[in-house]
C-alpha cells in the first residue's frame, strides 16, 4: 500500500512539473519580456547596472520559442548553450521518477561542478567588460 502512495506521488510530481513547464512556455510565447511588464526586470541589473549571467535569458527563451536561434544566442549565449545539458538532466530525472533509474551520467562529479561554477563566474565578469569583443556578450 505504501508503494502505491509513492507511485501516485511521483506521477503527481511529473504531471505538476509538466504543467508548470507548458504554462510557462505558453506565457512566455505570448508575452515578449522586452516589451511586456508581465516579467519583472533583473533586480541585479536594476541595482548595479551590471549584467548578471542570467540577464537576457527570458528574451532568449522567447526568441527560441519563436525559432530565432541566432537572436537567442545574441541575448545570452551561455544559457542557450546550456539548454541541451539542462534538458538531458531533466530527462534523466524524469527517467529516475518513471523507471527508478536515470540516464547515464555524462558529466558528473565535483570537477564538473567546479568547472561550471568557474565558467559562469568568468562569463559574468567578461560580459561586463566594455571592450570589444567582450561587449558582444552583453544582452
Amino acid at each position: 500500500m505504501r508503494d502505491l502512495g509513492q507511485r501516485t506521488k511521483r506521477k503527481l510530481v511529473i504531471i505538476g512539473m509538466g504543467i508548470v513547464i507548458v504554462v510557462g512556455a505558453i506565457l512566455l510565447y505570448f508575452n515578449d519580456p522586452a516589451t511586456s511588464s508581465f516579467f519583472p526586470p533583473c533586480p541585479f541589473h536594476l541595482i548595479t547596472g551590471l549584467w548578471c549571467p542570467g540577464c537576457g535569458s527570458g528574451r532568449a527563451l522567447y526568441a527560441l520559442l519563436h525559432g530565432d536561434i541566432l537572436h537567442a544566442l545574441d541575448l545570452n549565449p551561455l544559457m542557450v548553450l546550456s539548454l541541451p545539458f539542462l534538458g538531458y538532466a531533466g530527462a534523466s530525472r524524469l527517467c529516475l521518477y518513471i523507471r527508478g533509474k536515470g540516464l547515464p551520467r555524462i558529466l558528473g562529479g565535483r570537477f564538473w561542478g567546479w568547472f561550471v561554477a568557474c565558467v559562469v563566474l568568468i562569463y559574468w565578469v567578461a560580459r561586463n567588460i566594455a571592450v570589444y569583443p567582450l561587449t558582444v556578450l552583453a544582452p
